[in-house]
């Protein structure tokens, strides 16, 4: 399999085409950025960090039933992902009050969500990412309603091993953004899963050990992603 040109360049990752129009490679850069891109920032093995980071949970996803477009890993920076037809959606589940939520609702953060909240988000930097609902999706043409059902199916699916998986590392698992898209006809999960696209916090003391480091300028950036793999049994240098 041969790497071709760039499909797509988005804020931290890049699409490349392969000689298999079956299969992508998903490139995870260095740069980090928050607040639809104001903030931007080159952190050192930060690509190679979530590329481990993101096999290691797709793996477990996978093991639990739940289907990825992961393959396998090239490289340290790189993996090999199918290619899907993503939905323009975001799909957020959270199990805890923080960030956008609490601005909105006026809640306060870290308020227990039980049952936990699910949003839809419409994939659009330029508007802010702004939230939707299912008849958008469906009037729009964004997602048809049985793929709908599935992703809300699959989000939920996700959470029910995740929050499990992290618990064990003593962590929450405070949200998380999820995207999917069409294989064959199948809604597979796409995208990724890492420290960039949730939040995560010790159980005892409630740190933040995700992209908020970042966006609070709290510092330790990558090292706390490397914390969080280490309490899941995954070393990452």
């Amino acid at each position: 399999m041969n790497k071709r040109k760039e499909l797509y360049r988005g804020k931290a990752k890049s699409v490349y085409l392969t000689d298999d129009k079956d299969l992508l490679i998903l490139h995870f850069r260095n740069d980090t950025s928050a607040f639809d891109g104001k903030k931007i920032e080159q952190l050192d093995k930060k690509g190679m960090v979530n590329n481990k980071f993101n096999a290691f949970i797709m793996e477990k996803l996978e093991a639990a039933g739940i289907p990825t477009h992961f393959k396998s890993i090239l490289n340290d920076q790189e993996s090999v992902v199918l290619a899907l037809e993503m939905f323009p959606v975001e799909c957020v589940v959270r199990n805890i009050a923080a960030g956008s939520i609490c601005k909105r609702l006026g809640i306060e953060e870290g308020i227990d969500l039980d049952p936990p909240t699910f949003e839809f988000f419409l994939k659009d930097d330029a508007r802010g990412d702004p939230m939707i609902n299912e008849y958008h999706i469906n009037s729009f043409g964004w997602a048809g309603p049985e793929h709908v059902v599935i992703m809300k199916e699959l989000s939920f699916a996700v959470n029910n091993v995740l929050k499990a998986l992290f618990r064990e590392g003593n962590m929450l698992l405070v949200d998380y953004k999820l995207e999917f898209g069409l294989h064959n006809g199948e809604v597979v999960l796409g995208d990724e899963f890492t420290p960039d696209g949730c939040r995560l916090w010790d159980v005892d003391t409630r740190e933040k050990l995700d992209k908020d480091r970042f966006r609070q300028d709290l510092g330790d950036v990558v090292e706390s992603y490397q914390l969080v793999g280490k309490r899941l049994g995954l070393n990452i240098n």
